[in-house]
């Protein structure tokens, strides 16, 4: 019998004073049977800093086909591809042969990565890539409820994600590209 996704419900109060843009945002968010607490929260966390009001989460490891996050245009091309995690370089040229702008959030150590991906992708102009702090966002995935409420305020790229508990600081290290 296969496992099934296990559904988590976010409320994501956005304040991203960078790009003018305050919501508050409810969804379900499914977490594949093999994703880890970081990645899910990687995930959330691009929603936030990629925001539109057309972005949607795709089935992401369930379908390679999908980005993690995508925003389509309304005659269905994809305008932004968001994907998460450390993908390889021949992903990364895929994705940006699919779509006008592609970003890439990473999580976990880029010692290894970085080197034998980076220099592959520079040349693509319309891929960004951001690396999430491993340390901060391991924090705040510790006490990862089925139910995620959090207070998400990005300010000259920090993320500072807030709970009922605490409040973490993750500056955002841009590795080619930016945001726009």
């Amino acid at each position: 019998m296969a496992l099934q996704a296990t559904p988590y419900k976010v409320n994501l109060n956005l304040s991203d004073v960078d790009r003018d843009v305050y919501d508050n945002l409810r969804m379900t968010v499914a977490r594949h049977p093999s994703e880890t607490e970081q990645r899910l929260a990687s995930r959330v966390l691009a929603y936030g800093l990629w925001y539109h009001e057309r972005l949607e989460f795709g089935r992401g490891l369930s379908d390679v086909d999908e980005a993690a996050l995508w925003q389509k245009s309304l005659d269905g091309r994809t305008e932004h591809w968001i994907e998460v995690g450390q993908p390889d370089a021949d992903r990364l040229v895929w994705c940006s042969r699919r779509a006008e702008k592609v970003s890439l959030l990473v999580y976990g150590s880029t010692r290894v990565w970085g080197p034998k991906v980076l220099s592959s992708v520079n040349t693509l102009s319309n891929l960004n890539i951001a690396v999430l702090p491993t340390e901060p966002l391991a924090a705040l995935c510790s006490k990862l409820n089925r139910t995620i409420d959090w207070g998400v305020m990005i300010a000259d790229d920090v993320l500072y994600v807030s709970n009922a508990e605490e409040q973490h600081e993750l500056p955002i290290e841009w590795l080619q590209g930016n945001r726009r």
